[in-house]
């Protein structure tokens, strides 16, 4: 006869440096999910205790993998396999103007239904679930839902119906996927275990292959508005996912890519929206806006690995060459509405949608003397985007679809006394002075120009 597992021995064996079973593990995690208000399976207490543990202790590859899988299969799972196709995403640890994701879903849309499967399914789809704003970083969703209509919050069945049609969609979380991830995640919060890589990696990989994926391509930030705040700890981070990645027979690839400066022209929610649609409908590379040139770029960088991965094309490289193909073809535009149509969003908007930007209040920044742009705290800008209005410090605090800053110059730029480098936008008058105070600290303009980073830092792939 099996003996019961205890929350308390759990916390025991891992405080004191010890493995933990595969039994353990598990059991810990089904206590969590099962728990109800009359039958406390495991307290918050202990639930805490064993974040705290975690954190201090580490965990070697196999209970990671354990951990994860146990966290996956906690609540409901997507399941692919019906639509014999190749499925993959992307995930971003999350920056300032990263908005790739409405730019990936549909090139990577547009490559599977241009090369549909005998049954006439996409021959790939994209079941990207994404996720909202916290502290400096920008959330996919928050970004989508400035589109009227639009509705991220499909059960499994609808995302199954619209991949079927679309070759992609773009939702949050289902209230029954991976719950045990909801759980830990505000408790990490509260107990001072939020940058534990090992938490950290179960939390994002969970929820991944929750989505029953043959490959992920993951971009883990570097620089200084990234989560993580050394590149040694991103990389460390990087590895341990495409570790657990590929423990769990999903293919998975890392990039190490450059976040000391917003990505891209806008940050904020609507105005990044608005940015991706300029540029999928750019049909010669001279329309488009010379400050999208890093988001384009990490886009295409970023799509060329998924194309390759799912065998359409030989290198990562002429993966990039194609996806950078079919932006400037328009028929990434033509999936991306393709998919919005579908998940119930008014793509009339997208006919002008410089007009559907409504800020009440807005202010532009100018040098105040000339030289170059050689530097800026990326994480602090992200918080002045979050304090116009744009972002929300606590998971439920509203956002603002109209606030939100435009770029002028990027670093390295040569300056002009008074030419202008940032514009704040905002919904209320009275949230901009401290936003300006946070980027004049921030935004530095020397009489040299700097040695900036490459975009691409290191990719991390299976040993």
């Amino acid at each position: 006869m099996t003996q019961p597992i205890h929350p308390i021995d759990v916390i025991l064996h891992k405080r004191d440096g010890h493995v933990l079973s595969d039994a353990e593990i598990k059991a810990f995690i089904r206590a969590i999910v099962d728990r109800t208000p009359t039958n406390q399976l495991v307290t918050d207490a202990q639930i805490a205790a064993f974040l705290m543990a975690v954190f201090q202790r580490g965990l070697d590859p196999h209970e990671l993998a354990t951990l994860t899988s146990a966290m996956r299969y906690s609540g409901e799972t997507f399941d692919a396999a019906p639509l014999h196709t190749f499925t993959i995403d992307k995930h971003s640890t999350g920056g300032v103007g990263d908005k790739t994701s409405l730019l990936i879903a549909p090139i990577l849309a547009a490559a599977g239904l241009a090369s549909p499967t005998s049954s006439g399914i996409p021959g790939i789809c994209v079941p990207m679930i994404s996720g909202r704003s916290l502290g400096h970083t920008g959330g996919t969703l928050d970004k989508l839902e400035t589109i009227p209509g639009f509705n991220t919050q499909l059960t499994l069945d609808h995302l199954f119906l619209t991949l079927e049609k679309c070759g992609a969609a773009m939702v949050g979380q289902t209230p029954h996927l991976v719950p045990a991830d909801r759980i830990l995640y505000a408790l990490r919060d509260h107990t001072g275990t939020v940058e534990s890589p090992f938490l950290i990696c179960a939390s994002i990989m969970s929820k991944k292959l929750a989505e029953d994926l043959k490959a992920l391509v993951l971009d883990v930030k570097v620089g200084s508005g990234a989560f993580m705040p050394t590149y040694e700890q991103s990389k460390f981070l990087a590895e341990l996912m495409v570790q657990t990645g590929e423990t769990s027979g999903t293919r998975t690839v890392a990039l190490l890519t450059g976040m000391d400066e917003p990505l891209g022209r806008f940050s904020g929610n609507w105005v990044e929206v608005w940015e991706c649609i300029d540029i999928m409908r750019a049909r010669r590379p001279q329309d488009r806006h010379p400050m999208s040139a890093d988001l384009i770029e990490l886009s295409n960088i970023l799509s060329g690995w998924m194309l390759h991965l799912a065998g359409h094309a030989a290198t990562p490289e002429e993966g990039a060459i194609l996806s950078n193909n079919i932006l400037l073809s328009g028929t990434a535009y033509k999936a991306w509405l393709k998919i919005v149509a579908t998940q119930c969003g008014d793509i009339a908007v997208f006919e002008d949608p410089a007009a559907h930007h409504q800020p009440t209040a807005s202010r532009t920044l100018a040098a105040t003397h000339s030289g170059y742009l050689a530097s800026m705290d990326c994480k602090q800008v992200g918080w002045a985007v979050q304090r116009l209005g744009a972002g929300r410090a606590k998971p439920g605090d509203p956002v603002s679809a109209h606030a939100g800053i435009e770029m002028h110059a990027k670093l390295g730029a040569k300056i002009k006394i008074g030419q202008p480098l940032i514009t704040l936008f905002s919904e209320d008058p009275d949230l901009l002075d401290e936003p300006e105070a946070m980027l004049r600290e921030t935004l530095h303009i020397a009489s040299t120009p700097p040695q900036n980073q490459p975009l691409i830092r290191e990719v991390i792939q299976k040993k």
